[in-house]
């Protein structure tokens, strides 16, 4: 089984760089792999991706050094015990409440006796070539990430990074606006901006890393002075959208 260099250097309180790839296509996936990211996150909520579409743009990150990630649908545990089999290093895991529903993520994550995890692993035990070693290292080698995109979660915010097994926290904006009341199209809110300085407290103390988005390097440069570590920096569409932007405002007709 391949070492989760990522959980590890996050552990150590060092910051990593991924990407969030919406668009379903493995070329761009195996492009934005070999351009340098740390990690990359399948997204698998907010689209139409099937599980094989998710297992071929997996597929497009062997030989490089990215760690493949997916965020999944639901924390349903199908969607995990999936993600995982397929080969995924770790989970992005969206609507979290409280610590209870982030203990059954992780759990769901975990093989017996720590977890609940059914063994099965397909791709990612290298079609059982390399069952042995996947089921010993697979529980202190997968990362758990969650989105924090309730004002419930904001509530119940240190409870939650004091569960075993949490790796990181990411912040989601447009959903936490939505749940706050807030039109999330018409950002900055002070109250939104305070959840921010929280996550930043919250992950000192509980050793948790803290991720956030950003669309510009002027953004990703301040938000990793601010401490956060888990850093998105797209996601990929995005980034092509305003490089195509641009590029068309400059253009003379």
């Amino acid at each position: 089984m391949r070492t989760n260099w990522v959980r590890e250097r996050l552990k150590k309180g060092q910051a990593t760089i991924g990407c969030l790839v919406g668009l379903g296509s493995p070329t761009v996936v195996e492009m934005l792999a070999h351009a340098g990211f740390d990690w990359l996150v399948i997204e698998s909520e907010h689209n139409a991706l099937d599980s094989a579409e998710i297992q071929n743009m997996l597929m497009a990150m062997n030989g490089t050094e990215a760690i493949p990630l997916v965020r999944i649908p639901s924390s349903n545990p199908v969607f995990i015990q999936r993600a995982l089999d397929m080969g995924a290093l770790g989970i992005l895991a969206p609507l979290v409440k409280n610590a209870a529903e982030a203990a059954a993520i992780v759990s769901a994550t975990r093989f017996p006796p720590v977890g609940v995890r059914s063994l099965g692993a397909l791709r990612a035990s290298k079609y059982t070539l390399d069952n042995e070693d996947y089921f010993n290292r697979a529980n202190d080698n997968i990362l758990v990430a969650l989105i924090l995109e309730r004002k419930e979660a904001v509530e119940n915010l240190e409870e939650i990074c004091r569960v075993p097994g949490i790796d990181a926290l990411f912040f989601g904006s447009w959903d936490l606006c939505l749940s706050y009341g807030l039109n999330p199209l018409k950002q900055p809110y002070p109250e939104i901006e305070a959840v921010i300085d929280r996550m930043l407290e919250v992950g000192k103390k509980t050793g948790v890393a803290m991720g956030i988005g950003a669309i510009t390097p002027e953004q990703l440069r301040m938000r990793q002075a601010q401490g956060f570590t888990f850093l998105v920096y797209g996601p990929e569409y995005k980034l092509f959208v305003d490089a195509v932007s641009a590029g068309l405002k400059a253009f003379v007709r």
